[in-house]
């Protein structure tokens, strides 16, 4: 596959957090985080369990407070919206979860989860938001006829493409999938990530990619974010955390296959769509092995 320029990483700051912490009483799940996100990239932010990195990603999507500290988003401060305002942000961030089970309410049709947001936020005309909710399911390659269905009628992985559809729905600038692939099955997990990669190239969104598994931040990022115990211990591209890792807890990931033995998802997800990211968003010589 050639590689696409038109839609590369830039130097521009899409959205930072200053000094984050999050405490749940007197445990600490964040310490004091900065970070910013860049327009165009795909940062992959990677750690396990209680790690703190899903509780990052709802931070900064207002889906929770910080206790201290501050969320921006293209130079302004979101972190105290509250209100019209806070929900004229969530339009802006996308958020595909982890669990494609409970995402999507069981009593109404695929048709129906879909033309919500698009009335809500009058995306389209009224009168032509059942063309749009079609071609929203055919842009993640499900036929628009799935728009009867209900979700119990689909498969895992169909209904996380479902779940993609509808956090795009609204034309994002910044999607967050928070673990979108842990509970599929190999090859349906390497379809979604092939999706998202494909989707990312076509509308130009940033992705934050929350992820337990290396293998997936290969072959989807830009950056690779490691998170152990609230802290992001090392943040560099997946070059050169694969082959000259600096903090001895990404050392023990790579070592202890955290995530499928020879990065098999990762395998499966090139071989699906080619060579990744690296197709559709170049970052210099950067290569990518499994």
């Amino acid at each position: 596959m050639p590689l696409d320029t038109s839609v590369r990483p830039s130097d521009e700051e899409l959205l930072r957090v200053e000094n984050v912490e999050k405490r749940y009483g007197e445990v600490a799940a964040l310490h004091d985080i900065s970070l910013s996100v860049y327009r165009g990239e795909v940062l992959a932010l990677v750690g396990g369990s209680g790690s703190g990195k899903s509780t990052l990603g709802r931070i900064m999507t207002r889906l929770a407070d910080a206790t201290t500290g501050s969320v921006w988003f293209e130079g302004r401060e979101v972190t105290h919206l509250r209100g019209h305002a806070l929900r004229a942000y969530r339009k802006e961030v996308g958020v595909v979860f982890q669990n494609p089970y409970s995402s999507l309410n069981p009593r109404m049709t695929v048709g129906d989860a879909l033309a919500e947001p698009l009335d809500v936020w009058r995306i389209v005309p009224r009168a032509e938001i059942s063309h749009e909710v079609a071609r929203l399911l055919e842009s993640v390659g499900l036929p628009a006829s799935y728009a009867f269905r209900l979700p119990h009628a689909l498969s895992g992985g169909e209904r996380q493409r479902v779940a993609i559809a509808r956090a795009l729905s609204t034309r994002p600038k910044f999607l967050v999938a928070d673990e979108a692939v842990s509970s599929l099955d190999v090859s349906a997990a390497a379809e979604i990530i092939n999706l998202v990669i494909t989707r990312r190239a076509e509308l130009g969104f940033t992705v934050l990619f929350v992820t337990h598994d290396l293998s997936v931040a290969n072959v989807l990022a830009n950056r690779v974010a490691i998170m152990h115990r609230g802290e992001i211990v090392e943040l560099d591209t997946p070059a050169k955390i694969f082959s000259a890792p600096e903090h001895e807890y990404t050392q023990l990931l790579l070592k202890s296959h955290l995530s499928l033995p020879g990065g098999e998802l990762g395998k499966a997800a090139t071989l699906r769509g080619g060579s990744g990211v690296a197709d559709v968003m170049p970052v210099g010589n950067r290569t990518f092995s499994s």
